[in-house]
């Protein structure tokens, strides 16, 4: 399912227009997105957690020459199913 498709899912389920349905899908994953900015986790009860994942710096090796090269740390998003989604997959 593409954001597109999302629109038209939550607009038919919730009765709106699409143009309200899309507003309300952006303003949901700017909230989102701003938390997890933020460094906060983002949980959704029955859904799943959206969390700030910290990667070390680490040594690895460039694939096509095979030296060895410093990867920097950086930061990632996770997200953990809740019980309700692995229960309905």
């Amino acid at each position: 399912m593409n954001k597109a498709q999302l629109i038209d899912s939550v607009a038919s389920s919730a009765d709106c227009s699409k143009a309200d349905a899309g507003r309300a899908v952006d303003a949901t994953l700017s909230a989102i997105g701003g938390s997890l900015s933020g460094g906060e986790n983002v949980s959704l009860v029955g859904f799943g957690t959206f969390s700030v994942r910290h990667r070390a710096a680490r040594m690895g090796r460039n694939p096509q020459t095979g030296a060895a090269i410093h990867i920097n740390a950086s930061k990632s998003v996770g997200f953990k199913a809740g019980k309700a989604l692995k229960e309905s997959l």
